[in-house]
């Protein structure tokens, strides 16, 4: 559902609890707000009677379930050299609604530069100054309400840069956001060059769940992705028109050798014939390509009420081969697509807004 500037109704649920009755909204990113109600609110109420309320405005704000940040003095966002006490967060990122996150800081460079250009906002003497500049672990950009991020390669170097980045967005207060994962990736039966939308991201076992090991016990994470942003895309690439996009299953795995079924990495205890029957096994859940940080991405962006989706594109088709042979301008046009269409997407909804 989208809840940019619409109207929209919920069914609301009264507890049946006397002592403390309250009206509890589930939210579609799976949190809850509750609204306390007093004893004489509630005789109007059977038992976990049902209603339904009607919002005119909504405003999602960024969630973070840690109670130890309220007694921090200065919340120090390392790998993005910024801070709460060093920086005014809510003046330069407070209209933040729109962040892209992907594996290189060119990429994402690229990214700020061509939405520049779609929304009319670029300035052929900008330069885009990385804003993390203080660092080299990530690269930060930003024009107008977006922001571009680099996230590294694999789920740790994702997953270190999105606890910064949410507490980022929080700390400046914006509401809002959609955040999208754009990068390349590895197909399965489908023609290198094909954009993927991610339905689910799923383990290397084709489960839809992230692990994350917290004090030496493992705690399993749900990975749903928002699917109504999901379709809002695929309605913007058939009105782009210019390539094959598919909606499904994209499976994010701990390495990209032997975790992806590789043949040709430095260790291989398997057969052409055993990679080809995983893989096999893999479409036949529903997985259309590979990849190496959707599940924390899906994750994370879930518990802090994120609306987000995953745009890949694929290089090569992995049944047919494993390493990349086409030439380096087709690899740069595939890899332009999936900015292509969220650039279509962020251009379309800010056009709507402004018209509304």
């Amino acid at each position: 559902m989208d809840l940019f500037g619409s109207a929209f109704c919920w069914d609301l649920n009264v507890t049946s609890n006397n002592v403390f009755p309250y009206v509890l909204f589930e939210l579609p990113t799976g949190s809850s707000l509750i609204f306390p109600l007093t004893l004489q609110q509630r005789a109007g109420f059977t038992e976990n009677h049902r209603l339904t309320c009607t919002f005119l405005s909504f405003h999602r704000p960024i969630l973070v379930h840690n109670p130890h940040l309220d007694g921090l003095k200065d919340d120090v966002l390392y790998h993005f050299s910024l801070g709460t006490e060093t920086h005014d967060l809510p003046a330069m990122f407070g209209d933040v609604k729109f962040v892209c996150v992907g594996g290189s800081p060119w990429r994402m460079k690229s990214f700020i530069e061509y939405i520049a250009s779609v929304l009319g906002m670029e300035d052929p003497k900008a330069e885009y100054p990385n804003i993390c500049a203080g660092t080299d672990r990530y690269a930060m950009y930003k024009i107008g309400p977006v922001l571009s991020v680099s996230h590294g390669m694999g789920i740790p170097s994702i997953s270190i840069m999105l606890h910064e980045l949410i507490k980022l967005l929080h700390h400046a207060r914006c509401t809002d956001v959609t955040i999208f994962r754009i990068g390349t990736s590895g197909g399965i039966g489908l023609e290198p060059g094909t954009v993927v939308v991610t339905k689910q991201s799923v383990d290397a076992n084709f489960l839809p769940k992230f692990e994350q090991v917290i004090l030496g016990k493992t705690v399993m994470r749900n990975t749903d992705l928002d699917p109504g942003l999901a379709q809002e895309l695929l309605e913007c690439s058939k009105e782009l028109n210019q390539f094959d996009t598919q909606l499904g299953n994209t499976m994010c795995t701990m390495d990209f050798y032997e975790g992806q079924a590789r043949l040709d990495g430095a260790f291989c205890s398997y057969t052409e014939e055993d990679k080809q029957e995983y893989l096999h096994n893999a479409q036949k859940a529903g997985v259309c390509n590979i990849e190496m940080e959707s599940s924390v991405f899906a994750a994370m962006c879930k518990m802090s009420g994120l609306r987000a989706a995953v745009v890949c594109v694929t290089f090569l088709d992995r049944l047919k081969g494993d390493q990349l042979t086409s030439s380096h301008d087709i690899l740069n046009n595939y890899q332009q697509r999936p900015q292509i269409l969220v650039g279509h997407y962020i251009k379309k909804h800010l056009t709507h807004k402004k018209d509304s």
